[in-house]
């Protein structure tokens, strides 16, 4: 009974079926199979079932989702701290899209641009007090670190926001350009050039959790590898579709 019990707790949900169906694919002898058992079987039937989805597709079936339980992979790969490192990079870029590539430059898309001082790198809020003097010009006061003037000049001139800063003292002045059909295409090549770099990183989340999977190698069956880079690539598949709908929706906003 005890056995049962063990075996029956990390039983997911997705193999929750009938009774033929969950009894149809478990190994004989299995103590816990009367209670839909034990993960052993449960990965068991899993992989069987998704190998027989690959061999319906050449029937002409549609292939079926891969859908990993994380319970059953935990000792090869967690596949729930992948999936939060995927998301961590589209809401990067969701930031980012928020915070630097607007049609109308004000004062808090300044805050966060990154100043490289000889102390090291601070966002520009932190060393100038930023203030808008009128629609078309804003001011960065810097007489707190006045020693950063030239190195604030210069984060906001790369910034990739279009602005052309003027340095006058420890006052650095902020032209707002005009909003032309040149400005917002200029956005919208920003746009998509983020886009690209946050795919770059989902890119390199993917691999990591790949390598991490093939390390199991000698350790579990090559189904089991198999499925598990699939479930993994679909996972990207997934966050960089959620990114080409939000380039869509940033491109249409930024050229109206």
């Amino acid at each position: 009974m005890a056995l049962a019990l063990r075996c029956l707790r990390p039983l997911p949900s997705l193999l929750h079926r009938s009774s033929f169906a969950v009894t149809r694919g478990l190994p004989r002898g299995c103590p816990a199979l009367l209670l839909e058992g034990c993960s052993q079987c449960a990965q068991h039937m899993l992989l069987s079932r998704q190998l027989a989805t690959k061999k319906a597709k050449g029937k002409g079936q549609s292939q079926a989702k891969v859908n990993i339980s994380a319970a059953l992979v935990e000792d090869i790969i967690n596949l729930e701290e992948t999936t939060e490192d995927m998301q961590a990079v589209i809401e990067a870029l969701k930031e980012d899209f928020s915070r630097n590539l607007n049609v109308r430059t004000s004062p808090g898309a300044l805050d966060h641009i990154t100043v490289m001082t000889k102390d090291g790198k601070f966002p520009l809020n932190q060393l100038g007090q930023i203030s808008q003097k009128s629609p078309q010009l804003m001011i960065v006061n810097m007489t707190s670190f006045p020693e950063s003037t030239a190195a604030a000049a210069k984060a906001i001139r790369e910034s990739g926001m279009n602005l052309n800063p003027e340095v006058d003292g420890m006052v650095i002045r902020v032209p707002v350009p005009k909003v032309t059909r040149e400005h917002r295409e200029s956005l919208a090549k920003l746009a998509k050039q983020s886009t690209n770099k946050s795919k770059e990183a989902l890119r390199k989340v993917r691999s990591k959790s790949i390598t991490q999977v093939k390390k199991f190698k000698s350790k579990v069956s090559e189904d089991t590898i198999r499925l598990l880079e699939k479930q993994i690539q679909q996972m990207a598949d997934e966050a960089a579709a959620e990114m080409d709908k939000l380039l869509a929706a940033k491109t249409k906003e930024l050229l109206g």
